[in-house]
């Protein structure tokens, strides 16, 4: 993924909730038309999760897995090729049937450039399909950034937040001028099961949503973070009988088809 952190992605945390997150990759498969000739892109592709699925729609293309973390790539498989690279400014070396990008574009910033940018590589009736997390408003993420600010306040603000991904209007406006676009969002209501230790959510967020907070601090201070955490969660997302946690999810989904 193109985030950049100094502790890298751990895939075998971001393993265990596989499932559900490969359920709205398969939501926006299922919603992306035929295609023109050319490559298939799995853009930001972790470690290969939809990679099988990709290939059964597609089984005739050439299909490329790009990533910018070199612990995810060593775990992905099914690609013709795999590429580690900047997602920011990567370039395709002919135009792209399919951009496909499942949960990672809330990573890299100005949207409002890089949307446009990467409808622009594709060829006629090409689709760009992307999936991106729109939960950072939900105690989840809320929790985790007030906790932070409140233990760490010489690193941490929440002052002038504003969310990584904006409301689907906003993603209209950008590429409507450049092809038919589709949008849509959904909210999963994600049962998770009980963690070895500490809350369930926490054990969804600490491989994705956690990360550029613990890159921040030392072992000890990601402890602190940690327990300080799992109990503001306690009373937002309340333990199931049998220790797991109820966690509503919300996604945003768009597609477009070029002229």
């Amino acid at each position: 993924m193109a985030v950049t952190l100094q502790q890298g992605w751990d895939p075998s945390r971001y393993a265990a909730f596989r499932g559900l997150r490969l359920r709205p990759a398969l939501d926006l498969l299922a919603q992306v038309p035929d295609l023109p000739g050319g490559d298939v892109v799995d853009l930001g592709c972790g470690d290969g999760a939809a990679a099988g699925s990709l290939r059964l729609r597609f089984p005739d293309r050439r299909l490329l897995g790009l990533d910018g973390s070199a612990e995810m790539l060593a775990r992905a498989a099914g690609y013709d090729a795999k590429v580690q690279a900047d997602i920011a400014g990567w370039q395709a070396d002919s135009p792209p049937a399919l951009i496909f990008s499942n949960a990672v574009l809330q990573w890299l910033p100005d949207h409002a450039a890089l949307m446009p940018r990467l409808a622009g590589l594709l060829p006629p009736d090409g689709v760009l399909a992307v999936q991106m997390p729109r939960n950072h408003l939900a105690p989840s993420h809320a929790l985790l950034r007030d906790t932070a600010a409140r233990l760490f306040p010489d690193l941490f603000s929440t002052a002038g937040y504003v969310p990584p991904v904006q409301d689907p209007a906003f993603y209209r406006g950008l590429l409507a001028p450049l092809g038919r676009v589709t949008l849509w969002e959904t909210e999963y209501l994600q049962e998770l099961a009980p963690a070895a230790a500490g809350h369930p959510v926490r054990a969804f967020t600490e491989s994705t949503a956690m990360l550029p907070f613990l890159d921040r601090l030392t072992r000890d201070e990601g402890a602190v973070l940690t327990a300080a955490y799992d109990a503001a969660l306690a009373a937002a997302y309340p333990l199931l009988p049998e220790g797991g946690a109820l966690f509503p999810f919300r996604r945003l989904f768009f597609i477009c088809q070029r002229f």
